[in-house]
């Protein structure tokens, strides 16, 4: 069976990597991973992520939102992962959809549409669990609302700056132990594993991004380059190495986007199809983004190269909502239980 992106999803995805090719591209990022004072959010992509719907893809119509599915937002996934672009694009979108599944009418009425319009800034976790602190949650030191679990179910922080209860990263970085509850949580583990299962599937497209990058990166740097008079890809140990890269990338690839249109179809292996894409993804990332390092020589260890954009964004991922090896061992429990 042929499956892959709509001619509609494709549109998409240019749209967004052209937004990102143009208007903010590596030189972008550069200035605020180099900026101090950077809170890691910056406001032209922000405003942007709003604007072109990229906040407001799973969200309902009826709460302003687009009301697609997870094709469409690992599609937005894959293209951040490939320019490296920083923002809290997927804590918000994570954090709407944990109030669109579990919060209450009212929750939905008050959040569903700031965030979808990037009015209110979203930030999400499913470490750690109570009693307990909870671990660092990425951005919440910017977030207006922070979702994290909370013994079998989820909490929701909506006050951030002024409760001592959540640990952030960023610039107020010192709150603990976990917030209150939610005061409705329907099917609360089904909701749980619901939004782990997205998390893993939209990281795992970030990772497939930053895998392809890279690689179609270092293929063009390795065609350039000479040594010996010859293109440094023309030799046969370069050539095969990366072509054992290429594999695993285009494996990833196509494991995020059938494990998303697994759950957005509701498909029996949708749980394996997860575990699949993210213990790829994972793989794949890191052996695209060391190959990248090491076959641009020299410049690739330095700081005025990009290639560390990518390898550090890689080495980030790559352990959320499970590593590789977590997965392939959720694999093996799926697939050797389902034989005896």
């Amino acid at each position: 069976m042929f499956f892959a992106l709509t001619d509609d999803q494709r549109e998409f995805d240019a749209a967004v990597r052209s937004y990102l090719a143009e208007r903010f591209d590596l030189a972008a990022v550069r200035a605020v991973v180099e900026d101090p004072g950077s809170d890691g959010n910056p406001e032209t992509l922000w405003k942007a992520a709003g604007e072109q719907g990229w906040l407001a893809v799973l969200v309902p119509e009826e709460q302003d939102g687009l009301g697609l599915g997870l094709v469409e937002a690992q599609v937005i996934a894959r293209a951040l992962g490939a320019g490296a672009a920083p923002g809290p694009w997927r804590g918000t979108v994570l954090a709407a959809e944990a109030v669109r599944l579990a919060g209450s009418d009212e929750q939905r009425a008050a959040w569903l549409p700031r965030l979808a319009a990037g009015d209110a800034v979203g930030a999400f976790t499913l470490s750690g669990a109570a009693p307990g602190p909870l671990p660092a949650v990425e951005y919440a030191g910017i977030a207006d609302v922070v979702v994290a679990r909370s013994g079998a179910g989820l909490a929701l922080v909506t006050d951030v700056a002024a409760t001592p209860r959540v640990r952030t990263t960023g610039p107020r970085a010192s709150r603990t132990p976990p917030p209150a509850p939610w005061r409705r949580c329907r099917a609360r583990r089904e909701v749980v594993d619901r939004l782990a299962a997205l998390a893993a599937v939209l990281v795992a497209a970030d990772l497939a991004g930053i895998a392809r990058e890279a690689l179609t990166r270092t293929v063009a740097y390795d065609r350039e380059r000479r040594q010996f008079g010859v293109p440094v890809g023309s030799f046969q140990a370069v050539k095969h190495a990366l072509a054992d890269v290429h594999v695993g990338v285009t494996m990833a690839e196509h494991a995020a986007l059938y494990a998303a249109h697994a759950l957005d179809a509701g498909l029996p292996d949708a749980a394996l199809a997860v575990a699949v894409a993210k213990a790829k993804a994972s793989d794949a990332a890191l052996d695209a983004t060391g190959a990248m390092i090491q076959y641009h020589g020299g410049i690739g260890y330095t700081w005025e190269h990009e290639s560390h954009f990518f390898y550090k964004r890689a080495k980030r991922l790559a352990g959320q909502y499970g590593d590789a090896a977590a997965h392939r061992a959720r694999i093996a429990e799926l697939t050797i239980a389902d034989r005896r």
